[in-house]
């Protein structure tokens, strides 16, 4: 390989961009526990750090191998999801509008249509896999930001993030995609036209259910951007030196560990499609689905390890099969190696966009055949 050639997106992943440990030779990158640094004689900082709620050099290396994954201008990790997404809001000012998905992460919904909307925000939910819907939401001059997640956490609804950049550009917005589901694996937000990508780390980038964290890459350090990374410091939502360490070393087997997740889910959706005992089978790969098409252009090699399943028997059904599953986890998350199953409208309440008999599988990266096996049985289980 000539040493001028770019590596491939999981060669920068596997190996955290080939850097090595330049004071012991280390292959495995090192852990920076210490909160400040030395100070110079004259009383500057020439290392370029002072305090690790500014920064911490074991942030470096997965902000980097972040960036380069999402082919971003800059990354910056953050102490969860939630510090990441509410982060880009709060960099906005009072009075401004925002358009966001329908179906989003329901923890990002209440807080945005809580206390955003109480700090001045104007919060408008559309469903922008209706693309007249998000182009007749726009408000020129006023709109600051168009929000959306895909494929949308818990139906699966897929946006067309191209179209949406055009239209939030439009109006004079900025776009933010939350692609946690598709991750970097397959999907590249920012070529498609996205200001900032943002990921709960949490999930697939981590990928060991053991680290809470979140990110966000952004297509050009601006004035904005500048602005969020000040208040990732000022309002204390950085991510601890060792939590930043583990979120490397998830991140450098999440091309096997997605790829794994995708072809079983792929497996398990395409065996209970038109079982006798389920109403509905939602996943993008799906040619049946939905949003098949736009995620077949714009989620490239896969489509991700979750997905959705409604069971006859309405919520009783959906709540006895995940009753008696054994080898799927009753449990919330998604993104871990282990498969994980959750009623989730019970879990968001009435204003939940999951129908009653809908239940989030996280299919993980065990046998294919294991996991539909139990959930048959638990199919069967639930009927009697």
């Amino acid at each position: 390989m000539n040493k001028d050639t770019p590596m491939k997106p999981a060669t920068v992943a596997a190996q955290a961009l080939g850097w090595i440990d330049e004071a012991t030779k280390a292959v495995a990158p090192p852990l920076h526990p210490s909160s400040t640094f030395i100070r110079d004689a004259d009383n500057g900082y020439s290392s370029g750090r002072n305090y690790s709620r500014a920064d911490n050099p074991t942030y470096d290396q997965a902000e980097a191998v972040l960036a380069s994954l999402e082919n971003a201008a800059d990354a910056a990790i953050f102490a969860s999801g939630m510090a990441a997404a509410t982060v880009v809001f709060q960099s906005l000012e009072p009075g401004d509008h925002v358009v966001i998905s329908r179906v989003m992460y329901w923890s990002l919904r209440n807080w945005l249509l809580t206390f955003a909307a109480d700090w001045g925000l104007k919060v408008e939910v559309v469903d922008t896999t209706d693309l007249s819907a998000l182009k007749a939401a726009m408000r020129l001059g006023e709109t600051a930001l168009v929000w959306i997640e895909t494929p949308g956490n818990p139906t699966l609804a897929v946006t067309d993030i191209a179209a949406a950049a055009e239209i939030a550009h439009g109006a004079g917005a900025r776009l933010a995609v939350d692609s946690t589901v598709a991750t970097p694996v397959f999907t590249r937000p920012l070529d498609l036209g996205a200001d900032i990508v943002m990921h709960s780390a949490t999930k697939y980038l981590n990928g060991h259910s053991d680290l809470v964290a979140g990110a966000l890459a952004t297509k050009a350090v601006d004035a904005h951007w500048e602005k969020i990374k000040r208040l990732r410091i000022q309002l204390g939502g950085v991510l601890g030196s060792f939590e930043a360490w583990l979120l490397l070393r998830g991140m450098r087997t999440l091309f096997p560990r997605v790829r794994a997740a995708a072809a079983n889910a792929m497996a398990v959706a395409q065996h209970f499609r038109g079982h006798p005992l389920v109403e509905d089978v939602l996943y993008p790969g799906l040619s049946n689905f939905p949003g098949h098409d736009v995620a077949a252009k714009q989620m490239l090699g896969g489509f991700g390890g979750l997905m959705s399943i409604r069971v006859k028997g309405g919520e009783r059904g959906a709540i006895a099969t995940a009753a008696n599953v054994q080898i799927w986890k009753r449990a919330t998350s998604l993104g871990g190696v282990e498969s994980l199953i959750e009623h989730r409208a019970s879990v968001e309440g009435p204003d939940s966009p999951a129908p009653p008999d809908l239940l989030r599988m996280s299919v993980g990266i065990e046998e294919a055949s294991d996991l539909i096996d139990d959930f048959e049985q638990a199919l069967t289980a639930a009927q009697n």
